[in-house]
């Protein structure tokens, strides 16, 4: 049986580490390299800058394999930057506004016949320039939404990701951005079936850290996995995204909710131990792609 399609909305952009260090990253960016690399071919939908650091991202989805007909160039904006600051072993970002990626524009989307899972993150959605773009995919009735929710301040408002949770299936968040949203309760289970209850999400997950990952399905049921001993943390930017794509390959691929998890949690557990969100070593995903 052929896979569904998997198309990918959101920012690419650079990590900027303390060291100097230039990494490719954001989510939507982590998460469609990630994808390629296990087979699923994902459809990327972004915008970079007419400058250096754009060039880089195209020679680099070019040499991975990736489809690049998708990545809009903005002749007046920046490619997107992040400065990430590490601090207790937790990644801090500061996120320059205005790049690229906030610019996505709606005429360059409203042309693809689409259907599948459409995956995308919540600061991508900053702008109303991109979030119009947005609107145009998610108004397909084809597309079933995958939402991994980042709450980067101050670049988010509750009623926008309430607003983007209604018209999500599957919704991923930490147990934090849990809290942040309203969910706040000592009862975590409780909590998360009220969240499924008022935005009628087929499925939610909850990432917990070192506590490991929660799944709730459309039955009402809950899946739980803990993580196994990481012997090298290098840093754990990505760690989130990295789950994401292999909770998405385990959708295309008909895998149950406990195998996604495993490997899903096993792949995030893989990338803490590199510097930024992704490999360029082949190698390094072929344990995950069946």
């Amino acid at each position: 049986m052929t896979k569904a399609a998997v198309f990918v909305f959101g920012e690419v952009l650079f990590d900027c580490f303390p060291s100097g260090e230039q990494v490719l990253g954001g989510a939507p960016f982590n998460v469609a390299w990630h994808l390629q690399a296990l087979g699923d071919q994902p459809h990327f939908i972004s915008r970079v800058g007419q400058d250096a650091l754009g060039q880089d991202i195209i020679q680099a989805m070019n040499d991975w394999g990736m489809d690049t007909s998708s990545i809009q160039i903005d002749p007046q904006h920046q490619t997107g930057r992040v400065d990430i600051q590490m601090l207790d072993n937790e990644p801090h970002y500061t996120i320059t506004p205005d790049c690229a990626y906030d610019f996505i524009a709606a005429d360059s989307v409203s042309h693809l016949s689409a259907s599948g899972i459409l995956y995308h993150g919540s600061l991508a959605l900053r702008n109303s320039v991109a979030r119009e773009a947005f609107n145009v995919l998610a108004n397909n009735p084809q597309l079933a939404i995958f939402l991994d929710v980042n709450l980067r301040s101050p670049w988010w408002q509750k009623e926008d990701i309430y607003q983007c949770l209604s018209q999500a299936r599957w919704a991923k968040l930490n147990q934090h951005e849990l809290q942040q949203l309203g969910f706040g309760a000592t009862d975590l289970q409780q909590e998360m079936l009220r969240l499924q209850a008022q935005f009628n999400l087929q499925q939610l997950i909850i990432t917990r850290g070192s506590e490991g990952a929660l799944v709730l399905d459309a039955n009402g049921e809950f899946f739980n996995i803990k993580p196994q001993p990481v012997d090298n943390i290098v840093d754990t930017v990505g760690a989130g995204d990295a789950f994401s794509a292999v909770f998405i390959h385990g959708l295309l691929s008909g895998w149950s909710v406990p195998d996604i998890l495993n490997r899903a949690q096993a792949f995030a557990s893989k990338v803490i131990g590199l510097r930024g969100a992704s490999s360029l070593d082949p190698a390094f995903y072929q344990d995950f792609q069946k």
